[in-house]
This record gives structure tokens, C-alpha cells and sequence, in this order.
């Protein structure tokens, strides 16, 4: 079975990103460039920022119409990340809230990337 292993977003300027993303997952990159950065989570997720300049063949849109997931487990841990994010500024462009699937919220990346906080409850 093919299990995806790799997630890559394109982004403006791949430094900024990865120093957003460091502050975010609290980890440093394994690789960290002037065009591309990579983080491996402690789940060996390879996460990818590329400066969408460098991006062959060229994507056809502007950077930030992907979403990153971030599971949690429990509905008090979403609002501890929301209330943590708020704090260092990001964009909120959903506060917590019930959906079918569970619990969630969603702030943006500087690239306008989604980052889905979420319980499942369903």
C-alpha cells in the first residue's frame, strides 16, 4: 500500500518560512537553504518548504492554497494552540469551533497556508 510520507508547500521566501514553521513546531530544520527547508517530525513526516520561484515545473497559482493538519487530543489542547497562536500574532481565520469531524480552529502560515488545529470527535 502507498502511504504518503512527504508534504511539501511552495512558498514566497523559504528562510521565512522555515523560521515561522521552527517557532511553530518548535524544532529546528534538517535542511534549511535560501530555497527549500525540511522538517522530519518526531512522527518521520517529512514536511517541505519550497521557494516557489525555484518550483519545476512552475505551480500555476501563488503560494498558500495548501492545508497542514495539526491532530490534538483533547478540546482543551485545541484551545490552548489557539490561545498560544493568538499570542505570537498569527491569523486567525476560524475560531474554535464544532464541526462534523470534531472540534477545530484555523489560522494561516505567512504564505496564507491553512493550519487546521483539530479534535476528532466523530
Amino acid at each position: 500500500m502507498l502511504q504518503p510520507s512527504f508534504m511539501m508547500l511552495y512558498v514566497a521566501s523559504a528562510p521565512q518560512s522555515a523560521a515561522f514553521y521552527r517557532d511553530i513546531l518548535q524544532c529546528e530544520p534538517v535542511e534549511s537553504s535560501a530555497t527549500f527547508a525540511l522538517f522530519i517530525t518526531s512522527q518521520g513526516l517529512k514536511f517541505g518548504l519550497w521557494g516557489s520561484n525555484g518550483v519545476e515545473p512552475a505551480p500555476d497559482g501563488q503560494p498558500g492554497c495548501g492545508e497542514v493538519g495539526f491532530a490534538v487530543n483533547s478540546r482543551d489542547e485545541v484551545d490552548a494552540v489557539h490561545a498560544r497562536w493568538q499570542e505570537k500574532g498569527l491569523t486567525i481565520l476560524q475560531n474554535p469551533v464544532d464541526m462534523d469531524f470534531g472540534y477545530t480552529f484555523v489560522a494561516a502560515d505567512p504564505d496564507g497556508h491553512r493550519l487546521r488545529v483539530f479534535y476528532l470527535t466523530a
